[in-house]
């Protein structure tokens, strides 16, 4: 049968089990996509099409492939807007691909910005299909990118009237990833170390999540009764309220991080950054690291044993060698250790946790979702700022991928697409984005999508007049004290704005309602309405460090 590349194209997705795809239009795909039933998640600009198809994929950790395409072709103004998201799932390495339109054949003239050479920086692989018969190798190269080796996005740009090709001649089958096991000699040599130690410390990563390797790093850490802290991209791989969970930032990290004498890192890449850990006095400690990818050892620090391989391999294969010989004995005092230096800890944060308030201490909000917010059955995502790092510090998670936080690149705006993503992934879970100010003035725009597709997600906007301020405000004169301001809440009510949109909207200024309205708004999430909670709070700069290298 003779197809054009976009019908192909199409056919391959479906048979990828690829269950919808995000877009701005307009793209030759689409319509082709379209014909074969396939699902269309429209959003209002071309770079929130990525950013859903990104946390898509990183939610499933890597299981379930995003896919979003834009506008390309001599027009490529959708591809230049979606640059920034695509950066964003390329620096966090998550696994989507991207779609648009290419330059065809003759008018490369008149096209002075390349696609394919742009985003060559921030994919894992940059291609142009240059025949139509070529459609499936094409394809078959982008998802055995997609699914094997280190994360991270793909583009690939299809001009329009190719002409077509013979399915029949020019068959796809459906790609199946591919994992490296470790060596055992590797293996073994690790093992020694981590039975030498005194203090060890595992520092887990994202790789777990991708690695699906969160019940072998449980047995890791229970069989040598280690400690464990994670990155913010990683938080929810290990139970925070287990014994041995550190958490991922504050005083505990802080203590646990110098005071280590061995660093064991799982799919953690142990690149500091202003949103992560580095490792103090790193040429006085043994460092272990298991990661996918060469990339990632002696990057900031001499790794004084590596294990390249997939991960869940390589755990699997160090427990079974530290179960041959057992040499631990249980440490009574360390669990207690760590108890004291996290009790210490939240005491610290008690009194903004139950804070009676007006304005609303942010602290006391992120109390109320603790509170109210299934541990198992629930995920939370963040904006880039003071939500980031107050929820990356106070709010406790369960499971896997009940919180996502990111990481190299933080950008605003970004959790919206964050929850329209968990609610597609999750539909049967609480799904509910934090943000400020400033997070929200990027996402005004795309709130109409929950509405439009009944997606029961919530809201919750901490509202405390600091992008109204962003230069003399709570930062301190020092901070761009020369930055415009911009209307704040007492001027402006933002939740009006979302009633339009068809949202259950609510403002609040008093701590006491804070439960009961976040019960509210889960009633009617499900029920299929989106719901936008605005909470008057006041501008608390308060949250836990990140350590620094030394």
């Amino acid at each position: 049968m003779m197809i054009t590349p976009e019908l192909g194209i199409a056919k391959i997705l479906k048979s990828e089990g690829i269950e919808f795809v995000s877009t701005f239009p307009t793209n030759a795909v689409n319509n082709a996509l379209g014909k074969e039933n396939m699902r269309l998640i429209m959003m209002r600009d071309d770079r929130y099409a990525p950013a859903v198809a990104d946390a898509y994929s990183r939610l499933n950790n890597g299981s379930k492939i995003g896919v979003a395409t834009v506008m390309g072709g001599v027009n490529s103004a959708g591809l230049q807007i979606a640059y920034g998201a695509m950066a964003q799932a390329y620096e966090d390495g998550s696994p989507m691909l991207l779609l648009a339109d290419g330059v065809p054949t003759g008018q490369t003239q008149n096209s002075p910005f390349d696609p394919v050479a742009a985003f060559k920086h921030v994919t894992k692989w940059s291609a142009r299909i240059d025949t139509p018969e070529s459609t499936p190798q094409f394809l078959r190269r982008a998802f055995t990118l997609l699914r094997s080796g280190r994360p991270g996005p793909v583009f690939l740009a299809i001009p329009r009237g190719l002409g077509e090709y013979d399915e029949d001649l020019h068959p796809y089958i459906p790609i199946k990833g591919w994992r490296s096991g470790p060596d055992l000699s590797d293996i073994s040599h690790a093992a020694e170390l981590l039975r030498d130690a005194d203090k060890p410390l595992i520092f887990a990563g994202e790789g777990i999540l991708y690695g699906n390797a969160t019940a072998e790093l449980l047995e890791l850490a229970e069989l040598m009764e280690t400690p464990v802290i994670t990155t913010n991209k990683a938080k929810g791989a290990f139970p925070e309220k287990h014994q041995l969970s550190i958490g991922v930032r504050g005083e505990p990290a802080t203590k646990f991080l110098n005071e280590s004498d061995t660093i064991f890192a799982i799919g953690a890449s142990l690149s500091p950054g202003r949103f992560s850990h580095g490792i103090p006095g790193a040429s006085h400690k043994k460092i272990v690291q298991i990661v996918i990818d060469e990339w990632d050892i002696n990057k900031m620090s001499p790794t004084d044993y590596a294990i390249i391989g997939d991960v869940q391999l390589s755990l699997r294969a160090l427990i079974d060698k530290l179960k041959k010989d057992p040499t631990h004995k249980h440490n009574k005092s360390l669990l207690e250790e760590i108890k004291n230096s996290k009790n210490d800890f939240d005491n610290e944060y008690n009194e903004y946790l139950h804070s009676s308030d007006i304005p609303i201490n942010p602290y006391r909000v992120y109390f109320g979702l603790q509170n109210t917010l299934d541990p198992y059955n629930s995920f939370l995502t963040h904006e880039s700022g003071n939500t980031r790092d107050q929820l990356s510090t106070a709010y406790k998670t369960t499971i896997p991928r009940g919180f996502l936080g990111w990481g190299n690149v933080s950008t605003l705006g970004f959790s919206f697409g964050a929850v329209i993503a968990a609610k597609l992934a999750f539909p049967e879970r609480q799904c509910v984005a934090v943000s400020g100010d400033a997070g929200i003035g990027y996402m005004l725009g795309n709130l109409e999508v929950a509405t439009r597709y009944q997606l029961g997600i919530t809201i919750v906007h901490i509202a405390n007049g600091g992008f109204a301020g962003y230069g003399p405000g709570f930062w301190g004169e020092g901070h761009d004290p020369y930055t415009h301001e911009v209307t704040g809440y007492n001027d402006l009510n933002m939740s009006k704005i979302a009633t339009e949109l068809g949202y259950l909207s609510l403002r609040i200024e008093n701590p006491d309602e804070i439960e009961s309205v976040l019960e509210k708004a889960l009633a009617a999430n499900e029920k299929g309405q989106p719901a936008y909670l605005e909470f008057i709070c006041s501008q608390f700069p308060v949250y836990g460090g990140w350590v620094n290298a030394s």
